[in-house]
């Protein structure tokens, strides 16, 4: 009999509620696991204190910006043991040291406007968790 495995999880950083509402309920269909929060403040301290295989994050989220939370994600004084795939997620075309800052930490990075839900979840099934 074959062993079960736990779904992915995903925490979603999106303010904008129907787009974090269209992810979300596309990713639960795929069988993932999914929290969503609607600030950059709540959504640091959710990423820091469970465990998430996979932050879709948008950059542009009141309280933190979604480069501050990379940031904080990714320095390990801050977030020890933070293991999670990063993906950012934006419309907005992004200033050259924020795009290279975006190359070195992310996990992907999505123009939101470009993708289907579904799209999202086949880029999401091919990611290494």
């Amino acid at each position: 009999m074959p062993v079960a495995t736990k779904p992915h999880r995903v925490l979603c950083i999106e303010d904008e509620f129907f787009i974090g509402e269209l992810y979300e309920r596309a990713l639960r269909k795929a069988g993932y696991e999914v929290t969503t929060v609607l600030n950059g403040t709540d959504g640091l301290q959710v990423a820091q204190t469970n465990r998430y295989d996979i932050v879709l994050l948008d950059l542009m989220v009141p309280g933190l910006t979604g480069i501050e939370i990379l940031r904080s994600l990714r320095n390990p004084d801050i977030s020890p043991g933070f293991k999670s795939k990063v993906i950012i997620t934006t419309n907005l075309d992004q200033d050259d040291e924020t795009k290279t800052e975006i190359e070195e930490q992310a996990d992907g990075y999505i123009i939101k406007a470009s993708i289907t839900p579904k799209e999202l979840v086949s880029f999401i099934d091919k990611l290494e968790l």
